[in-house]
């Protein structure tokens, strides 16, 4: 939903102060990001557990959480990025740059309450169409995930299914038996 009936350029968009929840852009329309809730916050932080424990040790890739990424004329905040290693953005002095300008290897978004699945589905839509290899859409009450590539949409699956990423991160699987564990209050 827009919170503003005024058209903005990115870059009047981008000169806006930053807000919780963040603030994004698309096509001159400024919405503001949903809050996360418990479940969305508890597979963000495992999705992203899972990403770093495999790529950090073999240095595959990099992992952010809640990140704003700006490219291709739009300002988004994906619930994680993971950018291969030899694309890890940097600045001049090899340090993580304030602004990711390119476009991840994954990006991912989880659904919360208040977010229709249509939304969430262009906006995986419109990852892959911009450059990302690979967006995952995953909805924690229903336990399952979508998987998104340039003109394929897969899914939804569900556990005990193992998604299969290794065309970006050579030998990685997301398992979604053990990620959708963490659900559980106390998980096993």
């Amino acid at each position: 939903m827009a919170i503003t009936q005024r058209e903005f350029t990115l870059e009047q968009f981008l000169k806006l102060p930053e807000q919780e929840p963040a603030l994004e852009y698309l096509d001159g329309m400024v919405t503001r990001k949903m809050s996360p809730k418990g479940p969305h916050g508890t597979l963000q932080f495992e999705i992203g557990s899972f990403f770093r424990e495999f790529v950090w040790p073999r240095r595959l890739a990099r992992v952010f959480t809640e990140t704003r990424t700006t490219y291709a004329g739009a300002s988004f905040v994906p619930d994680l990025v993971v950018y291969r290693w030899e694309r890890v953005p940097s600045d001049d002095q090899g340090d993580i740059p304030e602004e990711l300008q390119t476009p991840p290897d994954i990006a991912i978004e989880v659904w919360s309450p208040g977010q229709t699945l249509g939304d969430l589905a262009d906006r995986c839509r419109w990852y892959v169409e911009h450059g990302v290899p690979v967006a995952l859409f995953v909805h924690p009450r229903r336990r399952w995930v979508r998987v998104f590539r340039p003109g394929v949409e897969l899914g939804p699956f569900s556990s005990p299914a193992r998604i299969d990423l290794g065309d970006v991160l050579p030998g990685f699987e997301l398992d979604l038996a053990e990620l959708f564990r963490w659900l559980r209050a106390r998980p096993d």
